[in-house]
């Protein structure tokens, strides 16, 4: 078949792989460049922390995390080029101060256990406990959540790994093309030159078709820090500004924070850009000394309900969008989810995860 992929972020990068490697004829539009430079999947830490997330995510998100962490594992198996992927768990700290927040955290993640046993239980740890897993943490923590197998990645290499897989597998790529699903005419039956199947992973570029999708900026900051020691993700509890550090390869740490009700795409603000390299100030005094590779914000395509969705436009053309901050967390199920719709008029994984699957009118 032939299959037209609108969008060439994280979804739409390894939907094309996918098809492409069983044989059908794939073509990718896209409004940017290669690197995705405008794309959320840029400007993301990679995490792969459901039981971390559970506790501003429903049970849905939870499970299409713990589905993704092996799914992960496979995906990456197929690329000809590395991504840096771990899976060492998460650790959550605190200062002093912010105990009685700390404890409402843990007891988020404790019902979420109970409501889903198959979640490796998070540990509590002591001081002793910690400085077997992060000494450098232990030098200013006494205590700690543990998370066990958790993971992440490094989302700029998967990226970069994903053009290449694309060009070595012959899909034809459009930059700064931008198209919109009204474009194209995919049926049973296309007429001569149209696909057989449209897929739109446009994410907020579907806005004009898609009135619900509405951005949540975020910020993040690479930062060069070769004195740090840590070798895990690692998530600060604060009342107003929490904060994730994620390791990357040869001393890269991404650190975000904020997450904010606008569609804004400015750069970062002074005031976001001292309190997040301050909050990372405290959890380990060497970042003082290191380098900001990068200050980068970006808005994540979020629906009302804060999850994912898929829409049937028309024949044989389907809309998948709303990963919010969860995208590389769930992009493995939503591939799946997209991969079984294409199959039949049901999935199993959307009806497992609840993932909602509806009928709308053909686009503009």
């Amino acid at each position: 078949m032939k299959i037209v992929i609108l969008g060439a972020g994280l979804l739409g990068r390894l939907l094309a792989c996918e098809l492409a490697r069983t044989g059908h004829a794939v073509e990718v539009f896209d409004a940017g460049g290669p690197q995705a430079l405008n794309s959320a999947a840029r400007a993301a830490a990679a995490m792969l922390a459901p039981l971390a997330e559970s506790a501003v995510a429903d049970d849905s998100v939870v499970k299409m995390g713990l589905y993704g962490l092996p799914r992960w594992r496979e995906m990456l198996s197929k690329l000809k080029q590395p991504v840096y992927f771990q899976q060492h768990g998460t650790m959550v700290v605190w200062h002093r101060q912010d105990q009685p927040e700390a404890a409402r955290f843990a007891q988020l993640l404790k019902a979420t256990q109970t409501r889903l046993p198959q979640v490796p239980p998070l540990q509590t740890l002591d001081a002793d406990g910690l400085k077997q897993l992060e000494p450098g943490l232990a030098e200013r923590f006494h205590q700690a959540l543990y998370l066990p197998g958790e993971g992440q990645l490094d989302n700029h290499q998967l990226l970069d790994a994903l053009l290449f897989e694309l060009q070595q597998l012959g899909v034809a790529l459009h930059w700064q093309a931008a198209r919109q699903p009204g474009d194209f005419a995919p049926s049973p039956t296309p007429a001569p030159g149209q696909p057989d199947w449209v897929l739109d992973c446009r994410g907020l570029g579907a806005q004009p078709q898609w009135a619900q999708v509405r951005g949540v900026r975020g910020e993040v900051a690479m930062l060069h820090a070769p004195a740090v020691r840590l070798s895990r993700p690692t998530r600060l509890i604060h009342p107003r500004y929490p904060l994730y550090i994620a390791p990357k390869e040869n001393g890269l740490f991404k650190i975000g924070a904020t997450e904010i009700e606008s569609d804004d795409l400015s750069p970062v603000s002074v005031r976001s850009g001292l309190e997040l390299l301050s909050a990372a100030y405290t959890v380990d005094p060497g970042f003082g000394e290191a380098r900001i590779v990068e200050l980068v914000a970006q808005c994540r395509p979020t629906l009302p309900d804060n999850r994912p969705a898929v829409r049937r436009i028309g024949a044989r053309c389907l809309q998948v969008n709303g990963l919010y901050r969860h995208g590389y967390l769930i992009s493995p199920s939503m591939v799946d989810i997209t991969l079984q719709l294409m199959q039949g008029d049901q999935s199993v994984l959307a009806q497992q995860f609840e993932v909602s699957v509806s009928q709308q009118c053909a686009a503009a």
